[in-house]
Order: structure tokens, then C-alpha cells, then sequence
């Protein structure tokens, strides 16, 4: 009876060993123990991840500014008209042009001394007529201030890429020459010259490129690029404008001399033409005389 009972259970395991789900069912359960401890390794690492980030950033130190560096701003300033408000401000003087209108040539004509001058600026005036605020239609340093005899009070403002801009019969002067000044800043006031003194109260402005004045029109809103371009523009026009009034090249001159040739025979002919109708009235004049 004991020894029954002492192999009843290994008995009864070798019976459940011998179960055909025993085997798949633990390979179950170990499977899912085992995606378990994976799942769980992997949430873990993610905590730890973020904890480590979250530290790093705690102890984030900003880089300082480079003081060098240039704004954004600077860099898309456009040129603006040296008046505070450009909706009361009138262009009465043109820049002269010589690929402009005939009206709007005249109208860049200034009459002085009995004489015509060409504009090589804008003249600027107020709806009424009154004196008004000139300001600094790009940012720069001021380079002169002068008082001319004609021109009246003129300041000169140094920018970029060697252009200047000229603020010219100005009644008060409020900047000094080394003056550092922004877009915008007050640089004196509008008033009268001897040369324009057919537009009363005015201010005469001038962009120059490499002391080559451009049309302020046509780079008014535009950045400080467009200078370059149009002055680029312009030496190309000249460059075209030389080469037209240039000697002809060689296939040209003998064009010239074919042409020079035949008229030359044509000539000749005409003469010899002219010389028998000359021999025939001749002829006729001494048949008359005999009769």
C-alpha cells in the first residue's frame, strides 16, 4: 500500500507529461513571459530616455549673440524718398533721362541764368507750398555738410556699396558730418536755393553710384541693390551707343567703297549722255544757221 502510494504521483505527471496540449500550452506561457519582460524593458528604457533629455535640458546654456553679426533687417532696407510723408510730397523737377519723353525731358530742364540746365536729381515740394521735414531715405553716415552758394545747405550720406545719397537746398541742417543716421531720421529742413528758386521751398535729392547720379524714380521702394543694376544698365547702353557711332569694320567700308564705285559709274554715264545731247544741239544750232 505505501509503495503504491509512493509512485502515485510520478505517475500521475508522467500521465499529464504524456498529454499532447501539456507541451504546446507551456511553450504559451513561456512565450508570453517572455513578450512580457520585453514589453516591459522597452517602457523603461523610453522613461529613461526622456528623464536624460529632460536633465539635459535643465542644464541648456544659450550661446551669446555675435555683436558682429549683421541684422535682417539691414539687409532688406529699401530706398525710401527723404520726405516724412510721402503722400503730401510732389516731384516737381525730374531726373533728366535721355530715354525719357519729350514732356518729361522738359520738365527736367532747370532755367538759370539765362541758361538750361539738365537735372541730375529730384525736386521735392509740399501740396502747400510750406517748408516740411527731410529725412534720410537710406541708412548711412553722414559724410559733408556744406553750404553752397547755389545749392544752398547740402548734406551727403555715405552707404553701401559706394553710393551716396545728396540732400540739397535745405533750409535748417539738424545732423553734423561723421553722424551716424537711420532710415527715417530727421536730417534738416526744406528750403530755398538760388539755383531752384522757381520751386520755393523744395529739397533737391541725388543718388550716386560711384559719383554717377541714377534716377531716383526708378529705384524709389527698390533695394539698394537696384543702384547697381541700373548703373550697370546704363554703361551697357553707352557701350552699345559707342560701338554704333564707331569706324565700320572692314566688310562695311568695302560696302562703302562698291557703293562709292557704282555711283561714280553712274556718274560717268550721266556725263557721257550729257555730252552727246550737248554735241546734238550743238549739230542741230549750225543746220539752222545754214538754212
Amino acid at each position: 500500500m505505501n509503495e503504491e502510494n509512493k509512485f502515485g504521483p510520478k505517475k500521475r505527471w508522467t500521465r499529464i507529461f504524456r498529454k499532447r496540449w501539456f507541451f504546446p500550452s507551456l511553450y504559451l506561457v513561456l512565450a508570453a513571459l517572455l513578450i512580457s519582460a520585453v514589453v516591459w524593458y522597452t517602457n523603461n528604457g523610453d522613461e529613461q530616455v526622456v528623464d536624460e533629455s529632460l536633465e539635459q535640458t535643465d542644464d541648456y546654456t544659450p550661446i551669446p549673440s555675435d555683436d558682429s553679426a549683421v541684422p535682417v533687417m539691414d539687409q532688406q532696407e529699401v530706398i525710401q524718398l527723404p520726405v516724412a510723408n510721402a503722400e503730401e510730397a510732389q516731384i516737381v523737377t525730374k531726373f533728366f533721362d535721355y530715354n525719357a519723353d519729350e514732356a518729361d525731358q522738359v520738365n527736367a530742364l532747370i532755367h538759370y541764368n539765362n541758361r538750361y540746365y539738365q537735372s541730375t536729381g529730384i525736386d521735392i515740394t509740399s501740396a502747400d507750398g510750406e517748408s516740411f521735414e527731410v529725412v534720410a531715405a537710406l541708412s548711412g553716415t553722414v559724410s559733408e555738410v556744406k553750404e553752397d552758394p547755389l545749392l544752398g545747405n547740402v548734406v551727403v550720406i555715405a552707404h553701401d556699396n559706394d553710393v551716396k545719397t545728396y540732400y540739397a537746398s535745405l533750409g535748417e541742417v539738424s545732423v553734423e558730418a561723421n553722424d551716424r543716421v537711420e532710415q527715417g531720421d530727421a536730417i534738416g529742413t526744406a528750403g530755398k536755393n538760388n539755383f531752384g528758386k522757381d520751386n520755393g521751398n523744395h529739397v533737391h535729392f541725388e543718388i550716386r553710384k560711384a559719383n554717377e547720379a541714377v534716377n531716383p524714380e526708378a529705384v524709389v521702394n527698390q533695394p539698394l541693390a537696384s543702384v547697381d543694376s541700373l548703373v550697370s544698365g546704363s554703361e551697357e547702353d553707352a557701350e552699345t551707343s559707342a560701338e554704333e557711332d564707331a569706324e565700320p569694320t572692314a566688310e562695311e567700308a568695302d560696302e562703302v567703297d562698291e557703293s562709292a564705285e557704282e555711283d561714280s559709274d553712274e556718274g560717268e554715264d550721266n556725263d557721257a549722255e550729257g555730252e552727246e545731247a550737248e554735241s546734238d544741239e550743238e549739230s542741230s544750232d549750225e543746220e539752222n544757221l545754214e538754212e
